[in-house]
C-alpha cells in the first residue's frame, strides 16, 4: 500500500506512536502518516508507550530525560484518544478469543472496528494473527509494508 493510499482516519497503536518520537526503523514511514490525517488512539496507548519508554531508560537505550522528553512529544501530537471502558473491553475480548491473540492488540482493533478505519502498527505478530482471520484481515496495516513513493 501506497501513503497516499492509506486512509485518512487511522488508529495509531504504541508501536506506532514510538517511531514518531524516537529513531527506529520505519519511522520516516510513520512520519508520512500524520499530516493530513486523523489520528484516533486507545486510552491504553498511553500506558504502553509509557512502559515501552520506561523499559528502553532501564535497558540503557535511553536516558531518563530523553525517555521523559519522548512521552512529552506523544503528548504534544494530535492524537484522538478514545476511553477504554468495559464496552471496548469486552469488543476486544471477543476479537482475541477469535484471533488467539493478546486483548492488549485487540484493543486498537476494535476502536478500528467501532470507528470504521484501520490499524496501523509496526507489530509484525499483531498483523499476522490479524491476517488469518477473513473478516478482519484488512483492518490492520503493517507500517513496513506502507512504501513512501
Amino acid at each position: 500500500m501506497r501513503v497516499d493510499e492509506v486512509p485518512e482516519r487511522i488508529v495509531v497503536d504504541a508501536s506506532l506512536g514510538l517511531k514518531w518520537v524516537l529513531q527506529e526503523e520505519h519511522s520516516d514511514r510513520a512520519a508520512a502518516l500524520g499530516p493530513g490525517r486523523v489520528l484516533l488512539t486507545s486510552a491504553l496507548f498511553w500506558a504502553e508507550s509509557g512502559n515501552a519508554i520506561a523499559t528502553r531508560v532501564r535497558r540503557g537505550d535511553l536516558d531518563r530525560a530523553s525517555g521523559n522528553e519522548a512521552l512529552r512529544d506523544l503528548q504534544d501530537i494530535r492524537l484522538r484518544t478514545r476511553p477504554l471502558d468495559s464496552a471496548v473491553v469486552m469488543s476486544a475480548l471477543a476479537i482475541a478469543h477469535d484471533l488467539a491473540h493478546p486483548i492488549y492488540d485487540c484493543c486498537y482493533l476494535a476502536l478500528a472496528i467501532e470507528e470504521d478505519a484501520i490499524v496501523v502498527t509496526a507489530d509484525r505478530r499483531f498483523r499476522s494473527a490479524v491476517a488469518a482471520h477473513p473478516s478482519l484481515a484488512d483492518r490492520v496495516v503493517l507500517l513496513r509494508d506502507i512504501v513512501l513513493r
